[in-house]
Parts: C-alpha cells; structure tokens; sequence
C-alpha cells in the first residue's frame, strides 16, 4: 500500500499531514497526485467520501511557488457556500508551514469586505459560480491571473442551475490554464463541459458510479405515511447506538415540518437543543451554525435537505436516515455517503412509504441487491393523518393548499350576517336613495 510519503509531497506538506493523523492516502489522492502535478487537464471519478478534496490541494499546493501578485492564481469553484467554507478549512489544515493567501467567496455575504480581501491579495480563491461572476464583472476580480481553475462538484453545480454562470467563468479565465474537474457523477451535462473545455483531459475513475459501499449497512423500513415515520424516527433515536444522525427530507416544508414535532417532544427539557436544522430557506448565519454545532456534537441529529447531501465532510456520522427515499440512485449514494467516512463502518436506514415502493426497487436494482428489510417495532403507532404529498389527487378538496404543511381549515359553516345578504339592486335602487336623501343632481352648489 502506498503511503503520503510516496507521493513526493515535500516537507511542509508531509509535517502537515502528519499532524492531521492521516496514515495512508485513498485511492483517488494515490492516482491524481502525479497527474496533476504533471500540468495536464484532469477529470476525476469518484464517490462521495474518497477524500476529493485533499486529491486536487496536495499537489496544487505542493507545485504552487511563493509570489506577491495581488490576484489569485488558482480558482476553486464549488456548488454551496457550505462547501466554500470546508474547501477553506481544508486549506487552512493542510498550509500551517506554507506560506500561501486564501480565501473563500459566496453570495449572502458582505461583498465589500470580500472584495477588501480579493484587494489584499490572495493565491488561491474558493468560491461559489455567482460570487466568481458578481466580482469578476466589477472588476475586483482578475480572472486572467489564473494558472489552474478547479471545479469541484461540477454535477451538483449543473444540477443547482449554475451552467450559465460556469459558461462564463470558463469564458472569463484563459484559455492556457490547466484545468481540474472532480464530479461524483459523469452526466451528459458534465460531458458536455469537459468537452468544451478541456483539452486531452486524463480520466481518473476509482468506483464506478452506482456500486454499492461495503461500509455502510443498508436496510429499509416499510411505513405507511409521514406521521408514521416521524413516530418510528422518534423510537429509532431512543437507542444509545444512534450517537450521531443526519436525516434527510425531500422538502424543505416538510424538513420544517419534522423538525417541529420533533422539538415539541422535547420542548423544555435540558435535550431540546439535540436537534438541528438546515435547508436554503434558512439564514446562511442559521445555517452555518447548524454545521457548526452538529460538528461540534452540541447537536445529536441534523434535519436536512439534499442541500448538504454532496461534498460536506462530517466526521463519525453514525447514521443516515432517508425519511423519504430521493429520486435517483445518485442522490441515495450521495446521502448514505455521510456515513462510514475514512473507512469507518455506519449505518444507512431507509423509510419507505407506500408510493415511494417503486423508487426504492428502482434504486436497489442498480445496487444489484436489495436492500435489508426490516420488521416494525411491535409498539410503533400507526398514525392516519396524511400529508399533501401522500392524498391522491381527487382526494383535495377545493379549499386546500397543496403546499402548506398541514391542511386549510374547511368552509365556513356559520351563516351570513344580515349586511352580507345584501345583493346589487342596480342603478334604480341608487336613484331611490338620491330622491329620499335628496342628494343634488350634480356637483356643486348651482348658481342662481
């Protein structure tokens, strides 16, 4: 097996990386070393959890020479604000004895001081797709000082709508620039971008999209409805070995929903702040706090969307709950890959509701197995109510809100006051009150 000295990585990375406690690098950081460091395009495959990050910054980092040129000379472009901040933790681990400026960018944030921070100089700029542009086009941002531009999560990009704006990153920067692209996924978009603009790229692939991760024991409940699962949920996180838990819902109303029983059980007591949520409704301060604490085991549980499915790098994840099942394979992976990071063995339970039966198929027949079904607690309590999600369609009455989180009252059932019964009588009706109130028939008072 090869180790981190093997890859020729020099003294302040190798002390670096000493200090972090990391033995031997993963696959993908074995097999984009030399490559990188060769200057050639690279594209590179792999799983959720392969250490990506650490495979494009170690060589960057060990090949990038001291300089005092105010603009950055590396672009690393990535989907989410969260991961801005962990690309940046991931620099500040890795650079104690070298000496290199960075910084991260995303929208929300005081533009002002980031452009205070783009002014005092820097060597390698983390950024989301819209901040790149918002400072490239005020000119605080130089993009034709880049040497190598990374795209990181470039799926995730393309699947949050930010192909226009990846477009004109790529048109902004020169075009004799090695360029670096890490994707989870090979889709006809990401092809679509590799061959546009990346010249003789080499493809490095460690896993094939799709196969299953022999860490991570996979099973599945069948449970009728959302209050059913919210019940089941609350007896599954009274067991000791659920020591640390993201749970992941399909929409951000029903993440809020969740949340909201979830607080109610606890509402007073010393554990109510076990709980945490995150999804971009949220205040980006909400939401890196959220991280910051469930990070920090001040939270036991994360409520989330697939907002942080991808890319965010939480360590000892014990559990991954899939309170509903996400509509492709890609996302399953990408969520279940929280858990059993760095080796480690975790756990990913799966609820499934009646209509969410053919996604789950679905999903294990690209996994090649299905995946471990489990008998209902004996105690669970079956709760009747449904969601919107769950009625059929001609079960909604007229009066109901399709997208609120619980149902709108009925119609009204008192009857009408008096002074409502009133119907429109016309102008006829209006001439009868100007003869008994004698109003004049025009404005003014007439002359004599």
């Amino acid at each position: 097996m090869m180790g981190f000295d093997d890859l020729n990585l020099g003294t302040p990375l190798s002390n670096a990386i000493t200090e972090l406690g990391l033995v031997e690098p993963t696959e993908i950081q074995t097999a984009a070393f030399p490559v990188i460091m060769s200057g050639k395009d690279v594209i590179g495959i792999a799983q959720t959890g392969t250490g990506k990050t650490f495979a494009y910054l170690m060589p960057i980092l060990r090949m990038l020479p001291f300089s005092t040129q105010k603009h950055p000379r590396v672009l690393i472009v990535v989907p989410t604000r969260e991961l801005v901040l962990q690309v940046v933790s991931s620099l500040e681990a890795l650079t104690p004895y070298i000496n290199i400026r960075f910084g991260g960018i995303y929208g929300g944030a005081n533009i002002n001081k980031q452009k205070e921070m783009i002014h005092g100089g820097l060597d390698i700029l983390v950024s989301t797709p819209g901040r790149v542009i918002d400072l490239g086009m005020s000119g605080a941002l130089k993009l034709k000082s880049i040497q190598k531009l990374v795209l990181d999560e470039v799926d995730e990009i393309l699947d949050l709508g930010f192909k226009k704006q990846l477009e004109q990153i790529l048109d902004l920067v020169p075009s004799k620039k090695q360029g670096i692209l890490f994707s989870a996924t090979m889709t006809s978009k990401v092809e679509e971008i590799i061959a546009e603009n990346f010249r003789s790229p080499e493809r490095i692939a460690v896993a094939e999209t799709g196969a299953p991760m022999e860490q991570i024991e996979q099973i599945k409940y069948e449970i009728p409805n959302f209050y059913t699962k919210a019940n089941l949920l609350r007896e599954l996180l009274q067991k000791e070995e659920l020591k640390r838990v993201l749970v992941f819902v399909k929409y951000k109303r029903l993440a809020d929903l969740l949340f909201d029983l979830l607080a109610e059980d606890v509402r007073g007591e010393e554990n109510t702040s076990e709980f945490a949520l995150i999804h971009s409704n949220k205040t980006q301060n909400y939401r890196l706090r959220s991280i910051k604490r469930f990070q920090e085991n001040k939270h036991r549980v994360l409520i989330a969307t697939d907002l942080v499915a991808r890319g965010l790098d939480f360590e000892d994840v014990s559990h991954v709950i899939n309170f509903d099942i996400p509509e492709t394979t890609e996302n399953y992976l990408h969520r279940i890959g929280r858990t059993a990071r760095a080796n480690k063995e975790g756990v990913a339970i799966s609820m499934v509701g009646e209509k969410e039966l053919e996604l789950m198929e679905e999903i294990e027949s690209h996994l090649h197995g299905e995946v471990k079904k489990v008998a209902n607690p004996e105690n669970l309590e079956i709760d009747t109510r449904l969601i919107d999600d769950e009625l059929d369609k001609e079960d909604f009455k007229p009066y109901q809100k399709v997208k609120s989180k619980e149902y709108a009252p009925g119609p009204a059932f008192h009857e009408k006051k008096d002074k409502n019964k009133k119907t429109n009588q016309g102008g006829s009706y209006r001439r009868e009150l100007a003869k008994k109130y004698k109003k004049p028939k025009t404005r003014g008072q007439k002359r004599k």
